[in-house]
């Protein structure tokens, strides 16, 4: 078997296992499944909490406008009836008017909430540090949890222009968005996606750097200022204190003696 190391940058992504033998066409396509799978349940998370505290996603005619405009220009929310969540909405106005402001109550918000905290520890890439590898399969059932837990709060669904049902159905707007692994290496040149190989019973990979190359030009630099400053030591006379009251080992003598500060020539 063969461990994989997913990365983006120096941020670790997720542990994916496969065979030595298995081809390179084939592993690029599952770890791209799996990372897009990982940036759809996060896409879904995300709108999850909006859901949870202001309803349904407005018609995108309706979206942005004051309550004024709205019936200025008699505009109406047909899926405000037919949406409507279990035990009732609950009113909690969205001040940015995306979504319709009927919520659902406290225990239907607690389920959606929960069930995302859920869904997100399954895929997350805290998975690495318990060694744990991700799966396509536990990418699914992170969907399918977060597809359970809206079917319980909105047992009618959501309207078909609400980004969540768009995610769930794969007709969401990913323009402006990281859509895929494949997407991300082609647009995204100067940044690499680092996927390190670990084969079982081998041995661990190669120790990456302790420190970043912008790290190593910082110390370059104090190292270089700092022999500087040492050098400019060595050069300075370093006898002239001895001209200084200080160093003079008879000073306390003279002092008793009324023999300080006497100059010698004529006034």
């Amino acid at each position: 078997m063969v461990q994989l190391h997913v990365k983006r940058g120096d941020e670790s992504q997720f542990l994916f296992n496969t065979i030595v033998d298995a081809p390179l066409e084939t592993v690029i396509q599952q770890v791209t499944a799996i990372y897009s799978g990982r940036l759809k349940v996060d896409r879904i998370c995300s709108e999850i909490p909006e859901l949870a505290d202001h309803g349904i996603t407005l018609p995108p005619n309706m979206q942005g406008l004051t309550e004024e405009q709205i019936v200025e220009l008699k505009l109406r929310d047909e899926w405000e009836d037919k949406c409507v969540p279990s035990g009732g909405p609950v009113f909690r106005k969205d001040e940015i008017g995306r979504r319709n402001g009927h919520a659902p109550t406290d225990k239907m918000k607690e389920v959606l909430m929960r069930t995302m905290e859920e869904a997100k520890a399954l895929i997350s890439n805290k998975q690495v540090q318990a060694n744990v590898c991700v799966t396509m399969e536990m990418v699914k059932e992170a969907l399918d949890q977060l597809k359970g837990a809206v079917m319980i709060v909105y047992p009618m669904g959501l309207p078909p222009h609400d980004p969540i049902r768009m995610e769930f159905e794969d007709r969401e707007d990913l323009s402006g968005t990281q859509a895929s692994l494949q997407d991300y290496i082609g647009k995204n040149e100067k940044t690499k996606l680092v996927v390190k190989i670990q084969k079982r019973g081998q041995g661990a990979p190669a120790r990456e750097p302790l420190i970043t190359d912008e790290q190593q030009k910082q110390m370059m630099m104090h190292y270089y200022r700092r022999q500087e400053e040492l050098k400019k030591l060595d050069e300075e006379d370093d006898d002239s204190y001895l001209d200084s009251e200080w160093s003079d080992r008879q000073a306390l003598k003279k002092q008793f003696q009324g023999l300080t500060n006497i100059k010698w020539g004529p006034r």
